[in-house]
């Protein structure tokens, strides 16, 4: 049978686990330096929702010579949801001994022999599961973004600093980094196609992710982990969450992160959680180049996802349209595959590659214009570096009139 140590969430079982650190072993996986290639990638999934789901498949797609071996989830059905996935497309049974629950199920698979570990869990734990992975000797696909608030942030940059000591692999979930239009553009917008970057703009508007109701018998840590697109402390809101992906891209063209940020926004329809509908933000970056950010999630308006970056010599969207040139042909690829694929090869070939930094600057980005929405004041790289900001799990009772008395009020935020 699993092992089920946490049959219920109860706020005395996070307090006591969710921050715990996993304990070191100091060995290094069978790839950490480079082995034959035909041997079986094995691999562990922090987190068995939909998206970790979705990046096991993606794995073991990239390379049929991959393995799902370990799970862990503080949720049984999600788990075991898991489990029949893999076993009806891909034919795979994960052994009960390897299926692990509750907060610190973590640490179970990081015990196993997994040569790398998928961490899909809600945001908030990636700082902590990240350090945990490294102190183990595994390489790491992590999904974005990878923190909700500065400190967590800078965990994961010095997280990637310790695996590249290691000669650790780490992948992150920015797949517009592995898609062949993006990468292509850029590259000839980094040879001067458009000439020199004076302003961009980037989009995530679109409807609202899904919400769950509240279910009898379902504590308040257990609502806000099945609702957790809706909690700002364990997604970071949709501005982190979701738009970090087009922020990540101008970063990647202009090549800088911004020195500080003005950001508006508010809550207008959603009906669940603590967070806003939409942000607008004037990111200022160095040499006097303004950025505009923007993201919605409210059902029936106008939509849509994309980025475009304007030079002195011309327009792009960064991902296979540049003014001058018009529409480029570029092999197309799958992106969620590739990411995957370029993991593998790295640890195949004892080369790492590391992503760490590049994704948490980009949600530091998101964090400031969160930030700067949420007090109504503009907010700089620099204090985002020495801020102590710290999100957890709300002191109060999850009742609707503390829900909507915690919502965050411009200037006085």
């Amino acid at each position: 049978m699993a092992r089920d140590n946490s049959s219920e969430f109860t706020r005395r079982e996070f307090v006591r686990t969710a921050a715990t650190a996993a304990a070191a072993t100091g060995v290094l996986p069978h790839f950490a330096r480079g082995a034959a290639d035909n041997r079986a990638l094995t691999v562990g999934m922090v987190g068995c929702g939909g998206r970790g789901t979705g990046a096991a498949m993606n794995a073991m797609s990239a390379d049929g010579n991959v393995k799902i071996v370990a799970l862990a989830d503080i949720a049984k059905d999600r788990l075991e949801d898991c489990r029949a996935r893999l076993k009806k497309h891909k034919q795979l049974e994960v052994e009960d001994q390897h299926c692990f629950l509750g907060f610190d199920a973590y640490k179970k698979v990081l015990e196993t022999e997994v040569d790398y570990v998928i961490l899909a869990t809600p945001p908030y734990y990636r700082p902590e599961h990240l350090a945990a992975c490294i102190e183990a000797g595994k390489h790491v696909f992590m999904e974005k973004p990878v923190a909700v608030d500065p400190v967590g942030a800078r965990k994961i940059t010095e997280s990637g600093r310790q695996a590249e000591r290691k000669g650790l692999s780490i992948v992150a979930g920015t797949q517009r980094r592995h898609q062949n239009g993006y990468l292509e553009t850029i590259k000839l917008i980094h040879k001067g196609a458009i000439g020199e970057i004076v302003s961009a703009q980037c989009y995530w508007n679109g409807g609202p992710l899904p919400h769950f109701k509240r279910q009898p018998g379902w504590s308040d840590i257990e609502w806000m982990h099945r609702d957790w697109f809706n909690w700002c402390w364990l997604s970071g809101d949709h501005v982190v969450e979701q738009h970090v992906h087009n922020i990540d891209i101008i970063n990647w063209v202009i090549g800088k992160h911004p020195e500080r940020v003005l950001s508006m926004g508010g809550r207008a329809r959603r009906v669940t959680g603590d967070q806003y509908d939409y942000f607008s933000s004037d990111f200022y970056y160095p040499d006097h180049v303004h950025v505009h950010s923007m993201c919605r999630q409210i059902s029936g308006c106008a939509g849509g996802v994309h980025e475009r970056v304007i030079g002195r010599d011309g327009v792009s969207n960064c991902n296979g349209w540049i003014s001058k040139y018009g529409q480029l042909r570029f092999k197309e690829n799958n992106p969620y595959d590739q990411e995957h694929k370029d993991l593998i090869d790295a640890i195949r070939k004892g080369e790492p590659i590391n992503e760490a930094r590049n994704v948490a600057e980009s949600t530091l980005c998101a964090i400031m214009a969160r930030t700067s929405a949420y007090t109504g004041q503009e907010v700089t790289w620099e204090e985002m570096m020495k801020s102590d900001m710290v999100l957890g799990p709300p002191d109060y009772e999850l009742t609707e009139e503390n829900i909507k008395g915690h919502i965050p009020v411009p200037g006085k935020a």
